[in-house]
């Protein structure tokens, strides 16, 4: 049986997700329920990097090109979104950004929902 990765964060990410909705619901921008999710993190003190800029990913792209919305206590990466569904490319994203940042977990989740359904993404090629 497959062990839970960073169980107790990953616990405390998700329970700062649906207290975020559940008090905004579905219909604010992805920078309102950052904002919140921001709040909620140094409440609960839990280090963050918000729009984490990554370095680049081949040679010659521009830097600041992409962003993590959040890095969570340096182990995790928190992608926040707010849109009608979560699409192939968004899960590409995480797993571009798992792979660069050399991090085991991410955690995608769409806020226009009207039930809250984070998902967990393993970086398989990180080894313990």
């Amino acid at each position: 049986m497959d062990k839970l990765i960073y169980p107790t964060l990953s616990y405390n990410i998700t329970g700062i997700l649906f207290k975020t909705h559940n008090k905004l619901g579905k219909y604010y921008s992805e920078k309102q329920y950052c904002d919140l999710i921001e709040k909620y993190l140094i409440e609960q003190k839990i280090t963050y990097i918000r729009e984490q800029v990554l370095p680049p990913i081949f040679e010659g792209e521009k830097p600041g090109r992409n962003k993590a919305d959040y890095i969570v206590e340096n182990k995790i990466i928190l992608e926040v979104k707010s849109k009608k569904i979560i699409t192939k490319d968004d899960y590409y994203q995480i797993k571009k950004y798992l792979t660069v940042m050399h991090l085991k977990l991410g955690i995608l989740v769409n806020f226009r929902s009207a039930y809250l359904h984070p998902k967990r993404i393993l970086n398989s090629s990180v080894k313990e």
